[in-house]
């Protein structure tokens, strides 16, 4: 036993200690070590930081696709205001009728009680106590006619309960409509505010420096719309000028006739020259003098901010604008630019007249007001005011005159 005990002391003073704390140690930063050489290894490259011109173009697609968002918005808000009005109109309804029930109610519970206290007697009953025959006669013509009456009154009751049922059930329909459309609003609210709150996350990421670049970079596109625009400004005047070189000589070459005074040749129907101001031949000149009602009342707005889903009269986005200079004209447009579209006639770009209505992308999520020399008034975006801008600053869908 004492050979055996010796022989396993001079084993553990020869070998080496597997737990030993140095030894456990060192293994364990080895492990590591390779455990994060690994973990490098496997990891994703981190996401190059976006440049400034990415930044302006995400900003940019996250408005428009905000415009779309409001305009969804202001679609589900259009239908929400009128559920309120058809569940208010049939809840009304519900309530004259529940009224006209209680009456019928209240007059067959009167003939009921009358018939409980009084009784009832049969015919052989009433002729044995009538005084003469002739009475009895009259007692049960008055019987019939009160009898003849209740059924009426029973006959109206049933009549009232069908009718009420059948209104409770559309009031429970308009309602069903209502939590759907009011729904609807909450969806499209929250995917604007979804939109704008990452763009305004992509504007905040933006150093001092790449902000002044991003503003660079925006005037750069706007001082090449606003280019655009001067040139169809001149090819507006040229075209104009030709117009009214034309209109001179004929009538210069065109001889008066007798008695006739030359100036009875500028009548409406030979004055109209260019696209640029047929609006004078746009029934009888009535698209002009509307036209000028609209110019009129969206260059007072200018200067207010854009606000998604506001029709004025503090604040606007861009179809709430242009229905509210429209109205001023006495043109009731609907409230979405999706439906705007579709309103009056189709004209091309190169027939624009002031105060036709150009939509913009191809989602149709924008929309101003033409005013002449390739400019607009609009409410164009959130953190900016209703102003003037090149219609060439977005690319344009297509064009409508409203009236």
């Amino acid at each position: 036993m004492l050979a055996l005990a010796s022989h396993r002391k001079s084993r553990t003073r020869g070998g080496v200690r597997t737990n030993s704390p140095a030894v456990g140690l060192t293994t364990a930063a080895l492990a590591s070590v390779t455990l994060l050489s690994t973990q490098s290894a496997n990891a994703a490259p981190a996401e190059p930081r976006p440049s400034v011109e990415e930044v302006q173009k995400k900003v940019d697609d996250l408005y428009r696709q905000a415009g779309g968002a409001t305009q969804q918005y202001n679609k589900a808000k259009e239908a929400t205001e009128k559920q309120k009005r058809t569940v208010g109109r049939v809840l009304d309804e519900v309530a004259k009728r529940a009224d006209k029930l209680n009456e019928a109610r209240r007059t067959l519970g009167g003939f009921a009680s009358a018939q409980y206290r009084e009784g009832g007697l049969g015919q052989t009953a009433a002729l044995l106590f009538a005084d003469s025959p002739q009475a009895y006669f009259e007692q049960t013509q008055m019987m019939d006619r009160l009898a003849d009456r209740q059924r009426g009154v029973l006959a109206d009751y049933q009549a009232q309960q069908a009718a009420a049922a059948k209104e409770r059930a559309q009031a429970a329909k308009s309602l069903e409509s209502l939590t759907a459309s009011q729904a609807a609003l909450r969806t499209s609210k929250e995917n604007v505010q979804k939109k704008l709150g990452a763009a305004r996350a992509l504007l905040s990421r933006l150093t001092a420096e790449e902000q002044e670049r991003l503003a660079a970079l925006e005037r750069k596109k706007e001082e090449e719309a606003r280019r655009k625009a001067e040139a169809r400004a001149k090819e507006e005047a040229r075209a104009k000028a030709e117009a009214e070189r034309l209109r001179e000589q004929q009538q210069a070459a065109e001889p008066p006739s007798a008695g006739t005074d030359t100036g009875t040749d500028t009548s409406p129907g030979t004055s109209t020259g260019t696209g640029t101001d047929t609006g004078s031949g746009t029934s009888g000149g009535g698209y002009a003098t509307k036209a000028a009602k609209v110019l009129a009342f969206a260059r007072a707005q200018i200067g207010k901010p854009y606000v998604w889903g506001a029709s004025g009269p503090s604040s606007y986005d861009c179809s709430g604008l242009t229905q509210a200079a429209w109205r001023e004209a006495g043109v009731q447009l609907p409230r979405t630019t999706w439906e705007q579209v579709e309103v009056g006639t189709r004209v091309s770009t190169g027939d624009l007249l002031p105060g036709d209505l150009v939509f913009f992308y191809d989602d149709i999520s924008h929309v101003g007001i033409y005013i002449g020399d390739g400019m607009m008034i609009h409410a164009p975006k959130p953190g900016a005011n209703v102003r003037e801008e090149s219609i060439y600053y977005m690319p344009i869908y297509g064009s409508v005159r409203p009236a």
